[in-house]
């Protein structure tokens, strides 16, 4: 006999978080209460003024830190870190993937002059007040990981030197090589697993080429330290990661995979991505099902003139917020675990901390619904489920809370979802708490 779901996955998560969810669910989907409120953000993420940065602002940094920060965000410091790796561990999660939130703010004019960074006094100060800042800020944050856990790796956070080499498909130049070599080789000796983000298309065939030299040089043959990201929404995604995969096989390492559906259809050339949200969800669907299965299919095809033989050893990250996707995977993995296969990759679930909490917490109830069935291999099968979350200050983090904003705000109906599941989950308490459940 199935065993059954608890009453309500969100029974995890302290009241403190059901109420901030309620909260920021309700201003992204209201038309009255948004747009003002983004107007403010947007002010307090690029203001110039002292007085409206949260560093400086004691009394806008406690509103802030204990309504919006609190919601997305890991904390200022290790400390503050470390409680929240411990609180999202003890809900149920099997970990984070970290991210530092400072950020390279560039100039008009050195956005235009990109040339000039490649040598004499300004390549010099790009290493010391770009590079320098973003490796040891992204360094910290793998310290700050615990094993298991992911970083994510923004390339273009290292500032005008990545932007340059990126944008003409180049190398890194040596004293960014140098500092990607030092991120990797820390991470691999603790553990700790790097997520390399994608970017707009303009820099992405770059960033793949980093990308796979990376992963050939850092993955070793059964587990993957180093993944790269690849967006659905692209209509080329399926025929660059059939690439990526024949060279992982051939070059005998293992492939690091992060699967989204694409975040950058603002800026990205409208012709280079799906026609229609249907047929990138057929894209997502396909991929994941070809990944988990190890197996080519109509959407994930083998590179024209390559064996159709086996994949190469493969590490996958489900990062999604479409409930559809993530459960439709889980089952997967359970008929695989189910039917004693030996072949399941690595996978792991991922959504945004302070997002979609009623998707995380139901791919927890289902995994601990299938453990405690027992006796048909599933509990073997459990993908972990992460929360991905920045840390720095208050003020560093304004411009990723700006971002998650415009992501409820274009999300709408998803942003409803959620606040009707925390709505719902309220009363389910409050109902509780009088005696009246049941």
């Amino acid at each position: 006999m199935a065993s059954q779901l608890p009453p309500s996955p969100l029974a995890v998560l302290p009241l403190t978080n059901v109420l901030r969810s309620l909260m920021t669910t309700t201003i992204s989907s209201s038309p009255l209460l948004l747009p003002p409120s983004l107007a403010v953000m947007s002010v307090l993420a690029n203001t110039t003024q002292p007085i409206l940065n949260p560093d400086n602002n004691p009394v806008l940094r406690l509103f802030l830190k204990k309504t919006f920060y609190a919601q997305f965000c890991a904390g200022e410091n290790a400390a503050e870190v470390q409680q929240t790796i411990n609180s999202l561990k003890q809900m149920g999660f099997g970990g984070v993937i970290l991210g530092y939130a400072r950020e390279v703010v560039l100039t008009e004019a050195q956005m235009k002059d990109l040339s000039s960074c490649a040598s004499g006094a300004v390549a010099e100060e790009c290493i010391r007040n770009e590079i320098t800042p973003w490796a040891e800020g992204t360094l910290q944050t793998v310290r700050l990981a615990e094993p298991g856990d992911f970083v994510a790796l923004k390339f273009t956070g290292a500032g005008r030197q990545a932007l340059f080499a990126l944008s003409r498909r180049e190398p890194p130049t040596p004293a960014l090589a140098s500092a990607i070599d030092e991120i990797c080789q820390l991470a691999a000796s603790r553990g700790v697993r790097l997520l390399l983000d994608a970017e707009q298309q303009a820099l992405q065939p770059g960033i793949d080429d980093w990308s796979l030299d990376l992963m050939s040089r850092y993955n070793p043959a059964d587990r993957p330290v180093v993944y790269g990201t690849y967006q659905a929404y692209l209509k080329s995604t399926p025929a660059t990661l059939a690439r990526h995969l024949a060279a992982a096989k051939e070059g005998g390492f293992a492939l690091g995979v992060k699967l989204v559906r694409g975040a950058y259809l603002g800026s990205d050339p409208r012709h280079l991505i799906h026609d229609t949200k249907e047929d990138t969800d057929r894209a997502y669907d396909g991929v994941a099902e070809a990944l988990l299965r190890r197996r080519w299919n109509e959407v994930l095809r083998p590179v024209e003139g390559e064996s159709d033989g086996g994949f190469a050893n493969v590490g996958v990250v489900l990062a999604t917020h479409n409930r559809t996707s993530v459960l439709r995977a889980q089952d997967i993995i359970a008929e695989l675990g189910s039917g004693g296969s030996s072949n399941v990759p690595d996978v792991a679930f991922a959504q945004l901390q302070g997002m979609a909490d009623e998707v995380s917490c139901e791919l927890m109830a289902r995994a601990s619904s299938s453990s405690n069935a027992g006796g048909n291999g599933q509990a073997a099968a459990s993908p972990r489920v992460y929360k991905y979350l920045v840390w720095g200050s208050t003020g560093e983090c304004m411009k990723y809370l700006l971002r998650r904003a415009h992501e409820n705000r274009d999300a709408v109906q998803r942003t409803r979802d959620g606040r009707e599941a925390m709505k719902t989950e309220l009363v389910r308490r409050l109902k509780g708490a009088l005696g009246l459940s049941g």
